[in-house]
């Protein structure tokens, strides 16, 4: 396996502390816009993101819905324990599944004040629920916690959602408010799972939606439950080795028919572009007969191939994989590491938020767009834009004449 070697000072920038977004803007669709179109600069409203759009266009949206993953414990000594869910691991993995868990369930998880908790003390949280009082107790073996609550016809999705608090990210340096609960949500945000928000998402509205719609523009709703290493930063001194954490992917048979369909693909946000990039991995896999597993390993560009298929060609081979064992969903897990000279396979856009300076979301950026990343962020510090998370937004359509 040969590797690139980065420079990971090469994807630096001074990113102005006032330049990051602590809260939300009144209206979701009142964000700016940066509309990077073959090689070329302007800027706009969110709201007039159609305008920019080529015709035939797809969007590809993640439907992953954050779940309020950050508990707080209290000992009868006054310490406070957080505990952050991280993957679900009894009654099973896959997050759907653990999410409808009755009675009790196992975690991997971070946990703050670690010390102040010994493995295997029990912690106790006294909840109100529609009326009813259910006791959650919590219980640690290593970084495993198992949790277990007094009323069984209550899920697991059910108990955090009164337990716990929606998971805001390290730099907005305040606790999650109330009106986070709603606003670091996508108005489109279906199945529980993420523990961090598909951020470029946050700037649609319902009625937005409705007048990309009437404009011609068609969309397709996949999910990939965002982990928290989302936000690690990377600090490995060869790039190459930072972890990758997995995530789960679902994808259906009626999503990679419309795509078969589909003339212009643009992703909404670096987590849809990530998801369609496994999903065209997987078909390389399948193509090159190296395992039917949908499990796309973090350097799995750079390894051997044989057939490189293009990016139909390869959604050809999943939806034929799929039809012959008479499946409708596919649920997988993805680590792939997006960076230069990586080449995208599967979209032609992204739209998507600015991102920390050396992180793993530039790199991905850098290998959608090439070097002009540095210009593109250097105008949005320039004419105030609001960065990460609750921040603005960005088009980005390297190949198309403005």
């Amino acid at each position: 396996m040969s590797l690139p070697l980065i420079n990971l000072e090469d994807y630096n920038y001074s990113l102005p502390q006032d330049s990051i977004a602590q809260y939300p803007l009144t209206r979701r669709d009142d964000s700016k816009l940066l509309v990077y179109s073959d090689q070329q600069i302007r800027h706009e409203k969110f709201k007039n993101l159609g305008d920019y759009l080529p015709p035939n266009t797809t969007l590809i949206f993640n439907n992953t819905r954050v779940i309020p993953a950050r508990l707080y414990f209290r000992k009868s000594t006054g310490a406070v324990i957080e505990i952050f869910l991280l993957n679900p691991v009894a009654p099973s993995s896959d997050i759907n599944i653990a999410m409808q868990a009755t009675s009790c369930c196992s975690w991997s998880c971070m946990i703050g004040n670690r010390k102040r908790w010994g493995s295997g003390q029990t912690l106790e949280l006294v909840l109100s629920i529609g009326g009813t009082k259910v006791t959650l107790t919590a219980t640690r073996s290593d970084d495993l916690v198992s949790f277990r609550w007094s009323a069984p016809e209550l899920n697991f999705v059910d108990i955090i959602r009164n337990a716990g608090q929606i998971p805001l990210p390290p730099y907005m340096k305040r606790q999650a408010e109330q009106q986070d609960e709603h606003r670091y949500q996508t108005v489109y945000s279906k199945v529980n799972g993420a523990v961090a928000a598909p951020t470029a998402g946050l700037h649609f509205t319902d009625r937005m939606l409705n007048t990309l719609e009437s404009q011609g523009v068609t969309k397709e709703y996949l999910t990939l439950h965002i982990g928290a290493g989302t936000f690690q930063p990377i600090k490995t001194h060869t790039v190459t080795e930072h972890p990758m954490h997995g995530e789960q992917i679902e994808v259906t048979l009626a999503n990679i028919n419309k795509m078969l369909e589909a003339t212009f693909l643009v992703a909404v946000g670096t987590t849809s572009l990530r998801t369609m990039e496994s999903l065209y991995w997987f078909g390389v896999q399948l193509l090159n007969d190296q395992g039917e597993e949908f499990k796309i390993g973090k350097l799995v560009a750079y390894e051997n191939h044989p057939v490189k298929p293009n990016f139909r060609q390869s959604l050809l081979a999943v939806r034929s994989w799929m039809e012959s064992r008479q499946l409708t969903r596919l649920a997988g897990y993805t680590e792939i590491f997006i960076f230069p000279p990586y080449k995208i396979k599967s979209c032609s856009g992204l739209v998507t938020n600015f991102h920390l300076p050396a992180s793993t979301l530039i790199l991905l950026v850098a290998a959608f767009i090439g070097k002009d990343w540095k210009r593109v962020y250097q105008q949005a510090i320039e004419h105030n834009y609001r960065f990460l998370s609750y921040g603005d937004s960005s088009l980005l359509l390297p190949g198309i004449a403005s």
